[in-house]
């Protein structure tokens, strides 16, 4: 015996309106609008705004275990920043300003009146780095470097630019299928030394390129004032080494 189906077509109709309402908001636009793409332009309207010529990096904030950490990525920020058109400020002649006008721990200023370091170094923005990590695990021998960018205004104090950059690699080796203790015992001292000899500074680097990479363009830019209509990257951006 044939059973008559169970779905009344006003139940239908409504489900179809409700699948519709559902893929409207998740689009974010209704029927009768249009969807606007996120753009460089909206997404960094002050930067663009304030059209800044002059950066300034300040000494990184290093919140690791690994008190080296400052010193090695201070040395790292000016090539990626510099390539997107802007005028940096030479990194190791201005420590030496910092540190005579007692502004070498960055973190008192990352949320103060930085109209000071427009007056002294002339500069539009105050580069802000905090490192989050920077350490390598023999446990599961990973080298993970994180750091979070804040690019402050030195005209308004608002922040133009914000982003946070992870790279982890796994340094791990398996030089032999070898199931035996001596076989066990290669893998782990090549993945030891593998994992010591990891390079900090070109993590680094990886992390600069990858998170700053959608930075509007400045003035020393082929393609200044080209780029509002570009998409904008993450906020986060991750990294993993190899790549699978």
């Amino acid at each position: 015996m044939n059973r008559k189906s169970s779905f009344h077509p006003l139940f239908l109709a409504l489900s179809v309106l409700m699948l519709a309402s559902c893929l409207s908001s998740c689009l974010s636009f209704d029927f009768g609008g249009t969807y606007e793409r996120p753009t460089k332009g909206s997404t960094y309207a002050q930067l663009y705004s304030e059209d800044p010529v002059v950066m300034l990096i300040m000494p990184p904030i290093n919140n690791s275990s690994n008190v080296d950490a400052k010193d090695f990525f201070y040395s790292t920020l000016n090539v990626p920043i510099a390539d997107a058109g802007y005028y940096v400020l030479p990194p190791y002649l201005t420590l030496e300003t910092l540190q005579r006008e007692s502004a070498y721990d960055a973190e008192l200023f990352l949320d103060k009146d930085l109209s000071k370091f427009r007056e002294i170094f002339g500069a539009d923005v105050a580069v802000f780095t905090i490192i989050k990590s920077w350490n390598k695990s023999m446990l599961d021998y990973s080298v993970t470097v994180q750091i979070d960018y804040v690019f402050r205004s030195t005209k308004t104090n608002e922040t133009l630019y914000k982003k946070s950059g992870t790279v982890q690699a796994d340094s791990s080796l398996q030089l032999t299928d070898d199931d035996s203790f001596l076989g066990f015992l290669v893998n782990v001292v090549a993945s030891s030394i593998s994992t010591a000899v990891t390079d900090f500074v070109d993590m680094a680097v990886k992390c600069n390129n990858k998170a700053l990479a959608d930075i509007p363009r400045g003035k020393y830019s082929a393609r200044y004032g080209q780029d509002k209509d570009d998409s904008p990257g993450s906020s986060n951006v991750t990294i993993t080494i190899p790549d699978n």
